[in-house]
């Protein structure tokens, strides 16, 4: 398989091409942006920029506590986006199987 933003060859079952970085393969599908259930510290918001944005979640933490310290933005858009963000949807498990009732 070829990349069609930098023409070299990479491999067959690849996602991002190995030279540009870019995603190649079939269309992915588009990303929200959401606080998920699961792996929050207090809200979520952190964990949702970070599997936004593909980044490690203690970098994007680190990053907020800075700019929450030397500026303070991070101290006031961090209650908006709790409030903005909405939050992954509850993934409720299938009932169970009910018993199939045959006549005779």
């Amino acid at each position: 398989m070829y990349c069609n933003y930098c023409g070299k060859v990479i491999q067959d079952d690849a996602n991002v091409c190995a030279y540009c970085g870019i995603r190649v393969g079939a269309s992915v599908a588009r990303k929200r942006l959401v606080r998920p259930r699961q792996g929050r510290k207090i809200a979520g918001v952190c964990l949702g920029f970070a599997e936004y944005f593909d980044i490690d979640v203690t970098v994007v933490r680190l990053m907020w506590l800075l700019a929450s310290l030397m500026t303070g933005v991070g101290l006031l858009a961090y209650p908006i986006a709790w409030i903005v963000m909405p939050e992954e949807p509850l993934m409720l498990s299938a009932p169970a199987g009910t018993q199939r009732v045959t006549q005779t």
